[in-house]
C-alpha cells in the first residue's frame, strides 16, 4: 500500500513537471511568434530597391531606390508623411492643388470687382461734367453706386428724374427730351460695368485641379496593387488632358465671344481631341516605359493645336494691347510645359547620375513644378482676359 502510494505521488510530480515545460515552451513559441511578426512588418513595409519591383511598378530604372512596392492601403495613404522616392511626386501636385483652390476662390470673390470704376480711369473732365448734370438732377445715383447699375435701369431714372415741365410731352419737349436722354446715357454709359461671363475661366481652374489633384493621388497610391496602379494612371493620363483642353477655353472664348462660328469651331475641336486622348490612355499598353515617348508627343501635340487660334487671335486684335499681353502670358506657359515634357522624356538629371536623385530632384518632380507654373502663368493671363471683356465687351 505504501509503495502504491509513493508511486502514485512520483506520478503526479512528472505530470505536474510536464505541465510546467509545456507552459514554458508555448510562452516561449508565443514570444518567438510575436517578435516575427513584428519583424515581417518592419520588413514588409520597408523601401526597396528597383530591381525589387513588380513590372507594373517599374517605370524609370534611373532612380534606383527607395520605392514601395505592394503596400496595404492604410500604409500607402500614411506614407504621405513619410520620405521615398515619391514623395516630392505627391507634394508638388498637392500642394498646387491647394494654390488653385485657393485663388478660385479668391477670383470668385474679389475679380467680379477687377474692372470697376477706378480702372476705367477717367478724365477729370468726365467726372466733372457728371457731377455738374449730378446737380442739375438730384435724382441720379452717386458715381459710386453706378458700377452696379445696368443701362435699362439708368435709362428709367432718367425718365423719373427730368424737371416737371416735361410732362407736357408736346413735340419740342419731346425732342428735347429725347436729346438729353441720350446725351446723359452717354456720359453714363462709361460708368457701367458689364461682367463678361466667368465659366470658361472657372472651367480651366477646374480642370487645373482636377489634374493636380487626380497625380498626387495616383504617386501616393499606385504601389498598394497592380488594379490600382492600372486606375490611378488612367485617371493620371484624364487630368493631363482635362488641364490642356481647358486651359483654351478661355483664350479661345474671350478672344472670340463675337464670333460664335471661330468660338464653337476652336472649342469643340480642342474638346474632340481632349475626348480621344482620354480614350487613347485608357489602351493597357498606353502606360508602358516604351510609350513614354508617345505620351509626351500626344499630349504635347494637344498644347501645339492652340497655336492656330492664338495667331488668330494676334491678327484679328493686332491693335489691343491685351492681345499681346496675353499671348506673351501663352506662350512662356507653352514653354514652361514644353520644357517640363522634354524632362520628362528625356528624365534629366538622374540619367547621368543614377541613384543620386531617387529622394530629391529627379525628372518627373522637376515636370510637376514646371506644369504648376505653367498653369499659373495662364492664370495670370486669364485674368487679363478678364479684364479686357469686362471693360471693352465685343
Amino acid at each position: 500500500m505504501e509503495s502504491s502510494q509513493e508511486e502514485s505521488e512520483i506520478r503526479s510530480e512528472t505530470e505536474t513537471t510536464k505541465h510546467h515545460e509545456h507552459e514554458l515552451g508555448s510562452s516561449s513559441s508565443n514570444s518567438k511568434g510575436g517578435k516575427g511578426k513584428r519583424l515581417w512588418k518592419k520588413v514588409k513595409y520597408q523601401l526597396v530597391e528597383y530591381h525589387s519591383l513588380p513590372a507594373y511598378l517599374r517605370d524609370n530604372d534611373y532612380v534606383v531606390g527607395y520605392y514601395r512596392s505592394e503596400w496595404p492601403l492604410k500604409q500607402a495613404l500614411l506614407s504621405i508623411f513619410s520620405i521615398h522616392n515619391e514623395t516630392l511626386n505627391v507634394w508638388t501636385h498637392l500642394i498646387g492643388f491647394f494654390l488653385f483652390l485657393s485663388l478660385t476662390i479668391y477670383t470668385a470673390m474679389k475679380v467680379p470687382k477687377v474692372a470697376d470704376l477706378h480702372c476705367l480711369q477717367l478724365s477729370e473732365a468726365l467726372k466733372a461734367d457728371f457731377h455738374k448734370l449730378h446737380d442739375c438732377l438730384p435724382s441720379l445715383p452717386s458715381m459710386d453706386l453706378l458700377p452696379s447699375l445696368s443701362g435699362w435701369h439708368v435709362m428709367d431714372l432718367l425718365y423719373n428724374c427730368l424737371p416737371e415741365r416735361f410732362s407736357t410731352f408736346n413735340h419740342t419737349d419731346v425732342c428735347v427730351l429725347r436729346s438729353m436722354k441720350e446725351d446723359v446715357a452717354n456720359l453714363i454709359a462709361p460708368l457701367i460695368v458689364r461682367p463678361t461671363t466667368r465659366w470658361p475661366f472657372f472651367a480651366f481652374m477646374g480642370g487645373a485641379m482636377f489634374c493636380l489633384l487626380a497625380s498626387s493621388t495616383c504617386h501616393l497610391l499606385s504601389c498598394h496593387s497592380e488594379r490600382m496602379s492600372y486606375i490611378m494612371l488612367r485617371v493620371d493620363y484624364a487630368g493631363i488632358a482635362a488641364l490642356i483642353a481647358t486651359s483654351f477655353f478661355p483664350p479661345v472664348y474671350y478672344s472670340f465671344m463675337c464670333d460664335p462660328f471661330f468660338c464653337n469651331l476652336y472649342l469643340g475641336f480642342i474638346t474632340l481631341l481632349g475626348i480621344a486622348t482620354v480614350s487613347f490612355s485608357l489602351l493597357p499598353m498606353f502606360q508602358t516605359p516604351k510609350f513614354r515617348t508617345i505620351r509626351a508627343l500626344l499630349f504635347s501635340s494637344m498644347g501645339m493645336s492652340g497655336i492656330l487660334p492664338i495667331l488668330h487671335k494676334q491678327i484679328v486684335f493686332w491693335d489691343q494691347p491685351e492681345a499681346l499681353h496675353t499671348t506673351g502670358y501663352e506662350v512662356l506657359m507653352g514653354v514652361l510645359y514644353g520644357i517640363g515634357a522634354l524632362v520628362y522624356v528625356t528624365r534629366i538629371p538622374e540619367r547621368w547620375m543614377p541613384g543620386k536623385f531617387d529622394i530629391a530632384g529627379h525628372s518627373h518632380q522637376l515636370f510637376h513644378i514646371l506644369v504648376v507654373a505653367g498653369a499659373y502663368t495662364h492664370y495670370r493671363a486669364g485674368l487679363v482676359y478678364l479684364k479686357w471683356r469686362d471693360l471693352e465687351g465685343c
